[in-house]
């Protein structure tokens, strides 16, 4: 059973989330009461004026709206002097946090401390008991595919790392979630493994040990759950060998993995036959994981914004199971729980805990773009407060955290759907800087999801289908055009494909776009087909820069940050068409 110490009170917790929920105004000013009385010391805030007061007004007045652009003079100067400096905060920084990298091209420092850590633990919590109460779990694992990447020393002397891997390992993780999460199925030494791939594999093995045990399937993000199973259709014989025989194969050379799955991995022909009947038995592995795991109650991790192109292949993974999202945040902090969890991913919502940090909202129909860069900037404007919001509209988020952000734009659209209690629940839209644009168009990453789906059906009579995706905007010659890349499963005709360019071209229907195409001031859409692993290569770059798997979104937009993603990608061409749908 659980350690007495590591349960909580699934009731408890929800009561707790009721109350703020029902009070958000007053929990929003003490919350920005209480981060500014803490770091009333911090350089940024001293010259900006403020002089010690935490009131709402004040901190408006003399606090400006800022990107991590226009922070990253003070992060540098934290990751130079180290945390001698307190230039963000009240007390100094020890840690630093790094983004995935995949929008800019290259990973954020952002500061991490205790309280962000404490904003994790409580947005967990609050997740946990919504979906507890849904989908009860009994004492038992979890198949968890989570990675840590190495942690290293700054200039300044601060450990650095990614923000899961700060979290994973901090040494109050194991004992925070050991009640939320059961026991994971796999030793520490598989989550802290120096190779991804070696990892995953006995990520996989684990979770076959102890298969009859496993409550429920998960990761970070959805990607790295189908990346998992995608990767078992090719490994699953290796796997049963490992089991039948009770020896890890030799493809394991991480001295630490090998000796923790030693332990756990003793010879068991009969289940080894058991598993391969299985997987024998199944139609294009349709139900795999229930099949595999058959006490799993759902399948769990982030599964909105650039996740959805991956709910298709999930589904077919989990059969009947249910998929339940994760909760919304960033590598900057935390911000709402899915409290709803029945709700299917594409339509599920997020409710904002209002004491983990202070919101703001921009409305995005106040908003007067520029031509330097139409979604992230406008004219003076006038955010709004957490209470202050209204349904149906959509806002650009602005966080104040206890980690020395104040008044930063995030970047996310997010869509007011409804209210909990008094506190907002969102659904996240799209980043706001992630768009393909040539002329007058202006099309987002969901627009690109839509038109890849639709085209991707095409694929289907030759039962192939788009294992990834993104894409880019063509400027080298007159008129500019867009190009996107797909990594498909198998070989599709020539005429198949054709019309899958055409059909990309004719499915974005943003008026924008369809007018300067039929006039040529935008080119011919461009498909681009690249061979099997090219998606594979793009995710090791990101490895090589530092990121972690945990962490990793495809990026689906390639600009000038991001060239060395382009070069892998036409590097690995095999054809491309030009569309015909405007001639």
């Amino acid at each position: 059973m659980l350690e007495k110490e590591q349960e909580f009170d699934v009731e408890k917790v929800i009561e707790k989330f009721e109350a703020l929920t029902k009070d958000a105004e007053n929990v929003q000013k003490e919350t920005l009461r209480k981060i500014l009385e803490d770091n009333a010391s911090a350089e940024y805030l001293q010259n900006l004026g403020l002089h010690g007061r935490t009131d709402q007004e004040s901190f408006k007045a003399c606090v400006p709206l800022v990107t991590h652009k226009d922070l990253e003079p003070f992060m540098q100067r934290i990751i130079d002097d180290g945390d001698a400096s307190s230039l963000l905060t009240g007390k100094p920084i020890t840690t630093m946090s790094l983004s995935s990298g995949t929008t800019q091209g290259k990973p954020k420092f952002i500061p991490w401390n205790d309280e962000l850590f404490d904003t994790t633990v409580q947005i967990y919590q609050t997740s946990f008991a919504f979906r507890n109460k849904d989908f009860p779990i009994k004492d038992g694992k979890v198949l968890n595919f989570i990675y840590s990447s190495k942690q290293f020393i700054t200039k300044g002397g601060l450990i650095a790392g990614t923000a899961t891997t700060n979290l994973f390992r901090d040494p109050r993780y194991k004992s925070s979630m050991k009640a939320i999460q059961s026991h994971c199925s796999s030793p520490y030494e598989v989550i802290f493994g120096s190779d991804f791939d070696q990892s995953l594999y006995c990520h996989l093995l684990c979770g076959l040990i102890f298969r009859e045990e496993i409550q429920w399937v998960g990761s970070t993000f959805a990607h790295s759950i189908v990346h998992a199973f995608r990767f078992f259709e090719q490994a699953w014989e290796e796997l049963c060998t490992d089991i039948r025989e009770g020896v890890l194969t030799s493809r394991i050379t991480d001295p630490s993995i090998r000796a923790a799955i030693a332990k756990l991995l003793k010879p068991d022909p009969e289940e080894a036959d058991l598993i391969h009947k299985k997987c024998v038995g199944l139609s294009n592995w349709y139900g795999l994981i229930p099949e595999l795991f058959p006490d799993a109650k759902y399948v769990y991790g982030i599964m909105t914004g650039s996740m959805e192109p991956y709910l298709k292949k999930l589904r077919h993974y989990a059969g009947k199971l249910p998929l339940v999202t994760a909760d919304y945040g960033s590598s900057e902090g935390w911000i709402a729980a899915n409290v709803n969890p029945k709700i299917p991913p594409e339509s599920a919502t997020y409710a904002v805990l209002p004491q983990i940090g202070y919101y703001e909202f921009i409305p995005l129909t106040r908003m007067e773009t520029t031509e330097e860069d139409p979604a992230m900037f406008c004219k003076d404007p006038q955010p709004v407060g957490l209470t202050e919001v209204k349904v149906g509209e959509e806002y650009e988020i602005v966080i104040t955290n206890p980690a020395g952000l104040y008044r930063y734009r995030l970047g996310d659209v997010v869509k007011v759907m409804g209210f909990h209690n008094s506190t907002p629940e969102l659904k996240f839209v799209r980043r706001s800087s992630l768009l393909l644009t040539v002329n007058i168009d202006k099309n987002t990453e969901k627009d690109l999801q839509i038109v890849v789906e639709e085209a991707g059906k095409l694929l289907g009579e030759e039962k192939v289908e788009v294992v990834e995706f993104t894409s880019h905007v063509e400027l080298s010659k007159e008129p500019g055009h867009y190009v996107i890349f797909w990594e498909i499963s198998g070989e599709a005709s020539e005429q198949v494909l054709t019309q899958c360019c055409n059909c990309l071209d004719k499915s974005f229907v943003d008026a924008g776009y369809v007018s300067a195409r039929k006039v040529q001031w935008i080119g011919q859409l461009e498909l681009r087909v690249v061979r099997r692993g090219t998606f594979q290569k793009i995710l090791n770059h990101f490895l090589e820069l530092g990121g972690a798997v945990s962490q990793y979104k495809t990026p689906r937009c390639i600009g000038p940050a991001n060239m060395r993603v382009l070069q892998i990608l036409n590097d690995n061409v095999v054809n491309n068409y030009f569309s015909t749908a405007f001639n």
